[in-house]
């Protein structure tokens, strides 16, 4: 496929300055930019998708200049926020920008980029400077009417300081300098950032005499909720697995709606047409074999933490997906509600109550490989109607339970 075709087949285009996206598959080589906020440690799976998109481009020959938002990051993106962003001091942001690279560089793999940080060309930029040279440009009467902006000053806002309001002319200034060092003409961003990649076109308009581009890429939906895809019940599914482990991860994609798997699969993996076509064509013989979540799941989780540690989640996940007498589960099913202790008695975990407390109480039971010290099973503990309940570290000090 061409880069346009393979960008409309992923579902990766939803707003453009282009007038045919046909443009990108003329001969030459473009250079193009993609911003990422360092305003907490780590990048999530939204964030994921962002890189992948990346990453099209990049297969295609073109060059890529990812930014780590040193400097936005310490304003505050107001987009998608109804209230004031707290502050940062710049110690967090320079660590969170430190953490940005690590995980851009784990995910863009062999695939070439330039990694840079905005702070490094704002930093030393008078407030006079940034007000003759880059605020002249700008009028106040586009800019507040810009949908996060105007929510936020209409009736049922809170406001907003002249910190946030500045961070789109931030954004704008990140293009003029990344035009000017790189002959950079496209910028890459996601849907909430229409209004911001704006600013970097209508600057370089006016500062340059030249016209440059933008391609968001739209918010990807679960299909079943209708919500925005990305987050588990514990909240966002994190990159870094000290916050999101790799057996946690590979248990989100595992558990992702039958609705949307095919287009997680465009989005998220880089298998191309006629692979996804192959496993979705697979999954529509017995979708209860749950085939392209699994292939999702190992695809995904090797991109982000390597081979080795996605084959033991797979492992993992196989332990918990095996039928209760297959792993020497004792032959009884659990309500949500029932106590846990009783299940360490019945499956022969422990001997007794009073050697159950102890164990739950210190820590030592762990559901689907996760350590938890609450009395009863919930909802969120089965899988397909299969919880794995063990006893310490030892994955043989386990039994797979069926819920009632």
């Amino acid at each position: 496929m061409t880069l346009s075709e393979e960008l409309k087949w992923r579902g990766f285009i939803n707003q453009t300055t282009y007038a045919d996206l046909n443009e990108l598959d003329k001969p030459g080589k473009l250079t193009f930019y993609h911003g990422f906020d360092a305003s907490a440690d780590s990048q999530t799976i939204g964030n994921l998708a962002a890189m992948m998109f990346d990453k099209v481009f990049i297969r295609h020959g073109h060059k890529a200049i990812l930014v780590a938002g040193g400097s936005t990051s310490l304003v505050g993106d107001p987009g998608g926020k109804n209230e004031e962003r707290p502050l940062q001091d710049e110690k967090t942001i320079a660590h969170n920008v430190r953490r940005a690279e690590d995980q851009l560089k784990q995910i863009m793999g062999k695939a070439p980029f330039t990694l840079v940080n905005n702070l490094d060309w704002t930093k030393d930029v008078t407030v006079l400077d940034f007000l003759r040279d880059i605020g002249k440009y700008y009028s106040i009467t586009p800019l507040i009417q810009r949908d996060y902006i105007a929510k936020r000053l209409g009736a049922e806002g809170n406001g907003i300081s002249y910190a946030e309001f500045s961070y789109t002319i931030l954004q704008g200034f990140d293009y003029l300098h990344l035009y000017d060092t790189y002959n950079c003409t496209l910028q890459l961003g996601g849907a909430d950032q229409w209004g911001n990649c704006l600013s970097g076109v209508e600057l370089i308009r006016k500062a340059r005499g030249k016209e440059v581009n933008v391609i968001t890429l739209p918010l990807i939906i679960n299909k079943a909720t209708g919500q925005k895809f990305g987050k588990s019940e514990g909240g966002a599914v994190w990159l870094d697995p000290k916050k999101t482990s790799p057996n946690d991860f590979y248990q989100f994609w595992i558990n992702v709606d039958d609705e949307g798997v095919g287009e997680y699969l465009k989005v998220f993996t880089e298998l191309d047409k006629k692979q996804v076509g192959e496993i979705m064509t697979e999954f529509e013989k017995n979708r209860s074999t749950r085939y392209a979540q699994r292939r999702l799941a190992y695809e995904v989780t090797t991109i982000v933490h390597g081979e080795a540690l996605a084959k033991m989640a797979e492992q993992n996940a196989t332990t918990l997906t095996l039928k209760p007498h297959q792993s020497g589960s004792a032959a009884f099913s659990v309500k949500v509600g029932d106590k846990i202790i009783d299940s360490l008695v019945k499956s022969g975990l422990t001997s007794s109550k009073t050697e159950a407390r102890q164990v739950l109480s210190s820590g030592g039971v762990y559901i689907n490989d996760l350590q938890v010290t609450k009395e009863k099973f919930e909802s969120s503990d089965f899988i397909d109607g299969l919880l794995k309940l063990r006893r310490g570290k030892t994955l043989q000090n386990s039994v797979v339970i069926k819920q009632d």
